[in-house]
């Protein structure tokens, strides 16, 4: 929920409210403080632009003498039900679901939008004004560890549940249609959860590693709780991965030891420094198992994965002591948490040293949903930014009069729609896999496309929504409009589940591993899109234009192999950046080939591939790769600086 507060008002003369819905632009008006709405969401709009804009010139022409203000007013954009506005997600759903699960998924749809608006985005903008409390000591001294949530976030739990946000993808009604019905409609609830959205990430990976290990006994209970729709028994997992020495690095990184107990069970001991969703019911976590003389083995062949309960049966910590919570920039909604583990009891659920493998499905499934996060808060600011500009009036005409002011916010449509497309990719290609109906080329696209999608997205979402809070002026700037919530809690989607760096080498590693193959894929995969579109005559310019960026980037791949490993190493994120515009182009492409295929998706198509399609072809050219140039990067970076230069 974004909720837009006005400006404190200051109490003065009575007078005459103006008539609800009005735009009243560069006026002052003396009344009473409002109550907190926020950035209204009614189902309908209720008036037509033309009769808006009518009004709004009226007003206008008001004398200064008629204007009885004394604080700026201004009307704020308002938000109706997300499906129904999102053309692009129906007309998507539309050609790929078949049609009885089309016409089920439509009215769940359009009833979860309704839901959003009257009752989760008032619960969303609850949590954002009651960030989580950490409650060290009770009234008497004795430490009690509390970590104290709002009703609100209580709710989005139940929420949650009812809504199968979890569920879904793995009761799997629909087949391997499930995933994507499920990441649509955590996209629609993502930009009003409050937050909510993260700690169902984690509950999803944590599910998705049960199921992975063929769902042992031991675990049937867990997985039941984090696959249900009862709000009495869900439950929400947390990720504990991240200690003192940093995140991504877990095989160097991970300190704590874990000691087996006669019963077979462990104890953990050790600090883990990043735990989101503290608050949870269970978690997966790392750590090293101890032999009879204490010793542990370091590197990743030494991590093994755990699973434990937060609290005991009855509501006691596990043996964890909560340090203090974390002061973020973003994501303030939710509890996150340093935490040390005194003997946590926990039960080992991979094979020993194999908990890195094991937590590769999680990793999965929690890149994609940072990948719906970001589409979600671009698709969000976009909304708001359109609307206000049907509202706005500058310079004696409304906002979207204006070619320029135009001009930038279809730029930014055009950047989300080819997210939008590339997310609903790998959703597609992830309900194959999990239904057994995926290809060779499937598996290999799924494999390169997610980390590709995750540091894409995460990048073009933090450009997006700072460039659409500029199209709200000086309001966008304003704590009280809800906007600056959306921008923070963005930024981590560029960091959280891998940094863009630590990404494109995982993208590499997926070319080595799979000797080639997952680019044969890629290749095959984007040429057989673009033959559909081979008799589209207006999208002829930007077939063309992919078809010469993948000649370049398979030229790339030739003059790299050659050059070694320093050169792919610098490459990494151009090389990663080049794969997710010539495929989301492709998407573009494909979607734009369609039979009904309206005016917009052939312009949006063209204008994607009018962009540099592949910036590492031309920065080889440049190059910007070789060795040489790593000690330039050192020199720039640490000229007059006292700290050490670049060891390259």
């Amino acid at each position: 929920m974004f909720t837009c507060r006005l400006p404190r008002w200051r109490s003065s003369a009575t007078c005459k409210p103006w008539q609800s819905g009005r735009f009243l632009p560069r006026v002052w008006e003396r009344c009473q403080p409002p109550s907190r709405k926020g950035i209204s969401t009614t189902v309908g709009q209720g008036q037509q632009v033309g009769m808006r804009e009518k009004q709004v010139l009226e007003d206008l022409e008001v004398p200064l003498a008629r204007r009885e203000t004394e604080t700026l007013f201004q009307e704020q954009p308002q938000a109706g039900n997300q499906y129904l506005e999102d053309a692009l997600l129906r007309s998507y759903l539309k050609t790929h679901l078949p049609r009885k699960v089309l016409e089920e998924v439509n009215r769940d749809l359009e009833r979860f939008g309704n839901r959003l608006l009257t009752e989760i985005k008032p619960l969303g903008w609850e949590c954002e004004l009651n960030p989580p409390v950490f409650r060290q000591y009770d009234a008497w001294g004795r430490r009690v560890d509390h970590i104290v949530t709002c009703s609100a976030w209580g709710r989005m739990k139940e929420i949650a549940a009812e809504e199968g946000l979890i569920a879904e993808a793995y009761e799997r009604r629909y087949s391997n249609w499930s995933r994507l019905h499920q990441a649509v409609k955590l996209y629609l609830f993502s930009s009003s959860s409050g937050g909510f959205n993260c700690p169902l990430a984690m509950t999803d990976g944590a599910a998705k590693v049960i199921e992975s290990l063929g769902i042992p006994r031991s675990l049937k209970n867990a997985f039941d709780h984090l696959t249900s729709r009862d709000p009495k028994k869900f439950w929400t997992s947390g990720q504990w991965m991240t200690e003192r020495r940093g995140g991504s690095d877990v095989a160097n990184g991970t300190e704590t030891v874990a000691r087996k107990q006669p019963d077979g069970t462990y104890r953990l001991y050790g600090f883990k420094w990043f735990t989101s969703a503290a608050d949870s019911d269970v978690t997966l976590t790392l750590a090293r198992v101890a032999d009879a003389e204490g010793k542990v083995k370091q590197g990743s062949s030494g991590l093994s994965l755990f699973f434990l309960k937060v609290r005991d049966e009855e509501g006691k910590l596990n043996s964890i002591q909560v340090q203090r919570l974390k002061d973020k920039l973003g994501t303030r909604q939710m509890a996150t948490a340093e935490l040390w583990l005194d003997g946590a009891k926990a039960e080992l659920i991979s094979a020993e040293g194999r908990g890195v493998a094991s937590i590769s499905n999680m990793l999965n499934i929690t890149r994609i949903h940072n990948v719906i996060g970001a589409v979600a808060s671009m698709r969000r600011m976009i909304s708001l930014s359109r609307d206000y500009a049907c509202r706005r009036v500058a310079f004696g005409k409304l906002l979207k009069d204006h070619p320029l002011h135009m001009q930038t916010i279809a730029r930014m449509e055009v950047q989300t729609r080819g997210a939008f497309l590339l997310l609903m990719e790998i959703v597609r290609l992830l309900g194959l896999v999990e239904t057994n109906m995926a290809s060779e080329q499937d598996q290999l696209l799924l494999r390169l496309l997610i980390p590709v999608a995750k540091l894409y997205t995460g990048k073009q979402a933090s450009a997006v929504v700072v460039e659409a809070m500029e199209s709200f002026g000086g309001q966008g700037y304003m704590e009280d409009t809800g906007l600056p919530v959306i921008v923070r809690d963005t930024l981590v989607l560029s960091i959280w589940e891998g940094t863009t760096n630590i990404l494109s080498l995982d993208v590499l590693r997926s070319l080595t591993k799979s000797q080639g193959q997952v680019m044969a894929a890629f290749f095959s995969a984007v040429q057989q899109k673009l033959e559909l579109a081979s008799s589209t005559a207006k999208l002829e310019p930007a077939v063309k234009q992919t078809r010469d960026a993948i000649s370049s980037l398979a030229q790339f791949t030739q003059a790299a192999g050659s050059k070694g490993a320093v050169t792919m190493e610098l490459a990494a994120r151009d090389f990663s950046y080049t794969l997710a515009r010539i495929y989301a182009g492709a998407l573009l492409i494909e979607h734009a080939a369609r039979p009904d295929a309206s005016s917009t998706d052939i312009a949006a198509a063209r204008r994607w591939c009018n962009q540099e399609l592949c910036p590492v072809a031309t920065e080889l050219e440049n190059s910007s790769y070789e060795a040489e140039e790593a000690l330039v990067d050192g020199a720039l970076v640490y000229e007059g600086s006292p700290a050490c230069g670049s060891r390259l």
